[in-house]
């Protein structure tokens, strides 16, 4: 490496909600010549940031645009609405949209759920954003549906959720730019998969794939003798096998 070129560096884009602290923790074990750089961005912007070449790879929430953007679904998470801990939603364990019919359900605009409709009682104004609405909630003004994920980082001691059983629910996926996948990229995709630290950093090694499945091998010797055919003086096998011949001759007329 000349003094002119840079040191190599992987930078990962997150979406509030995602954790990828188990993540870059076995990076930093795999790869520590490599150092990861965390960029938190709102969902909305996750895709621009990886257009726009400001990380390398992102989780993000889903969809995206896979007409530039590869990605890998990771999860789906589990809706949840929240309330105060006093609302009478609270008695249930979880809730439906038509539980929710006569409440004003805010509606933020940074919100990561596909609706066709939401349910329940719109409120006057959007929100801003998901943090606001949680303001609003905990000051009695209405409900909030969401990713579980970001119920529990707004979480207040005044507030909780239940789950929302018939609501859309948030996909996160790993997404990066369709014509830059590098070894870098793989490397981070073999950990996110599973891959152990011997699968060739994250990517297939050439010799598993050249070579072909093991077959059993075969016996040799030929087949094996059945029953009642035993060889020569062999045991009782061979025993029975001899007075089954003697029976089969005909005995002569005395």
């Amino acid at each position: 490496m000349t003094g002119s070129e840079a040191p190599p560096s992987f930078r990962l884009a997150y979406v509030p909600g995602v954790t990828p602290g188990k993540w870059v923790r076995i990076w930093n074990e795999r790869r520590p010549d490599v150092p990861l750089t965390l960029v938190q961005v709102p969902a909305a912007e996750a895709s621009e940031v990886l257009r726009g070449g400001d990380a390398d790879a992102a989780l993000v929430r889903l969809p995206v645009d896979r007409t530039v953007l590869s990605a890998i679904p990771l999860y789906t998470e589990t809706t949840v609405v929240v309330v105060p801990t006093d609302h009478v939603v609270t008695a249930a364990d979880e809730v439906s949209a038509a539980d929710l019919a006569d409440e004003i359900l805010l509606h933020p605009l940074d919100d990561v759920l596909d609706w066709e409709r939401p349910p329940g009682l719109a409120a006057l104004e959007r929100p801003a954003t998901t943090e606001d609405a949680v303001e609003l909630v905990a000051a009695g003004i209405g409900l909030l549906a969401v990713p579980q994920s970001l119920a529990r980082l707004h979480h207040r001691k005044d507030l909780t959720y239940r789950p929302l059983v018939d609501a859309p629910e948030s996909g996160v996926a790993l997404s990066w730019p369709e014509d830059a996948t590098t070894d870098l990229v793989d490397d981070f995709i073999g950990i996110v998969r599973g891959r152990t630290v011997n699968s060739t950093r994250g990517r297939a090694r050439p010799e598993d794939q050249a070579q072909p499945a093991r077959k059993r091998p075969e016996k040799t010797g030929g087949r094996k003798p059945a029953a009642g055919k035993g060889s020569r003086g062999g045991g009782s096998g061979g025993a029975k096998g001899t007075r089954g011949a003697q029976r089969g001759k005909p005995r002569r007329r005395s």
